[in-house]
C-alpha cells in the first residue's frame, strides 16, 4: 500500500487535513506547536468512478477501491536535523513512507499562530527542504565514512563511493536528491538510505475557502519553487474537506459547486500522487466484486497478475483484457465480446491505465 507522509511546519492545516481525509481518524488539531507527536496513519479508499459503473454492469456484491495510507506527521521547526523541537522523531517517521505531502499555509487567519510569525510560504518551504537536506546530508557523510576504506580493494564499493560524492555535492549547494538524473542501477544503489529529498514532493497550498477554485498570490509562491524542486502542487483548502466530511453526496456537491470547484482536495491529492510515483491502475470486475489494483508504470501482464496472485504469476497463460471506455461503450462483456472488443494479451503486453482484465493461468 502507498504510504503518503503529511508534514510541514507547526500550525499549517496537517492534523486538520488529516481528519478530513480519513474521516474517522481522531488527530488532535489545536492551535500550538508539537500537537502531533505520534504520527496518526489513516487508510482512505482512493476515489474512482469507474467502479460503480462497472459493479452496475455486472450487478457486484461489493466494491473494493484500492487504498492509500496517510501518515500524519509531527510539525518541523528550524533545526530539526540536530534534534530541534521533534526533529529526529520526524525525520525517522519521513523515512519509512513513499511520498512527501508538504502542507504549506496560503491563507491569513488572526486566530490561528504562524509559528514564525506571519505568512511566508516561500520562507516555509525553505525551512523545512533545508532540514531534509541537512539530514541527508548527514546520512551521507556518515555512510562515506564507512565505506572509504573498503574502496580501495572493492571496485562495487568504489562505485557507491562516486555516486555518494556526487550526491554530496548536490546537497551542499542546496539542491534535493530527486534533481539528480540517476540511471536504473545507482537509483537501486542508494534506495536502502531512504534519503529524504529524493522522494517525491507534493506541495499541498492550503487556502482558504475562497482562494479554492483560484488560488492567491501565496500559491503562486509555492508554484514557482515546485519547478525548481520537481514537485507538484495541488491546492487544497484543509477547513474545507473538514466540513465536506459532515455533509451527504447531495450536499457535498452543491457545496464544492458554490466554491467554483468540482472535486476536494482528497482526489487531486491521490491523482497528484499516483502521477508522481509513476503508478496506474486496473481493474477487474465481474458478480461477486468489481476491484482495483494499483501497479507501476511499464509493468507486464505476468508481473501483474502476480499483484493478485503470486500463482497467477507463476501460471500465466494470457489476459483477457479491455479498455474501460470499450466496455462501457459496448454495455456488457457478452457484447463486447460479439464486437471483438476483448483482446487475448501475452507475457510481455504492458499494462496500460484502465484496463479491465482476467487472468488465465495454471495452477
Amino acid at each position: 500500500m502507498l504510504r503518503a507522509g503529511i508534514v510541514g511546519l507547526p500550525n499549517v492545516g496537517k492534523s486538520t487535513l488529516f481528519n478530513a481525509l480519513v474521516a474517522n481518524a481522531k488527530a488532535e488539531a489545536a492551535n500550538f506547536p508539537f500537537c502531533t507527536i505520534e504520527p496518526n496513519v489513516g487508510v482512505v479508499s482512493v476515489p474512482d468512478e469507474r467502479l460503480e459503473i462497472l459493479a452496475k454492469i455486472n450487478q457486484s456484491k461489493q466494491i473494493v477501491p484500492t487504498r492509500i495510507e496517510f501518515v500524519d506527521i509531527a510539525g518541523l521547526v528550524k533545526g530539526a536535523s540536530e534534534g530541534e523541537g521533534l526533529g529526529n522523531k520526524f525525520l525517522a517517521n519521513i523515512r519509512e513512507v513513499d511520498a512527501i505531502v508538504q502542507v504549506v499555509r496560503c491563507f491569513d487567519d488572526d486566530d490561528i499562530i504562524h509559528v514564525a510569525g506571519s505568512v511566508d510560504p516561500a520562507r516555509d518551504i525553505e525551512i523545512i527542504n533545508l532540514e531534509l537536506g541537512l539530514a541527508d546530508l548527514d546520512q551521507i557523510k556518515r555512510r562515506l565514512e564507512r565505506i572509504r576504506k573498503q574502496a580501495r580493494t572493492s571496485k562495487d564499493v568504489q562505485v557507491e563511493v562516486t555516486l555518494l560524492e556526487k550526491v554530496e555535492e548536490v546537497l551542499n549547494v542546496g539542491e534535493a536528491v530527486r534533481s539528480i538524473e540517476l540511471t536504473e542501477e545507482e537509483a537501486i544503489l542508494i534506495k536502502p538510505l531512504s534519503l529524504l529529498t529524493a522522494k517525491p514532493l507534493i506541495y499541498a497550498a492550503n487556502v482558504s475557502e475562497g482562494d479554492l477554485a483560484t488560488g492567491n498570490a501565496w500559491v503562486e509562491e509555492v508554484r514557482k519553487m515546485a519547478v525548481i524542486e520537481k514537485a507538484k502542487v495541488v491546492i487544497i483548502s484543509a477547513q474545507v474537506e473538514s466540513e465536506l466530511v459532515e455533509l451527504s453526496t447531495e450536499e457535498r456537491k452543491d457545496f464544492l459547486d458554490s466554491l467554483g470547484v468540482s472535486e476536494g482536495g482528497l482526489k487531486s491529492l491521490i491523482s497528484a500522487t499516483y502521477e508522481l510515483l509513476g503508478l496506474r491502475t486496473y481493474l477487474t470486475t465481474g458478480p461477486e466484486e468489481t476491484r482495483a489494483w494499483t501497479i507501476t508504470a511499464g509493468m507486464k501482464a505476468p508481473q501483474a497478475a502476480g499483484v493478485i496472485h503470486t500463482d497467477f504469476e507463476r501460471g500465466f497463460i494470457r489476459a483477457e483484457t479491455i479498455s474501460f471506455k470499450d466496455l462501457v461503450t459496448a454495455g456488457n462483456m457478452v457484447a463486447a465480446k460479439e464486437k471483438g472488443l476483448l483482446r487475448s494479451e501475452g507475457k510481455e503486453y504492458i499494462m496500460q491505465e484502465g484496463d479491465i482484465v482476467v487472468f488465465r493461468f495454471n495452477v
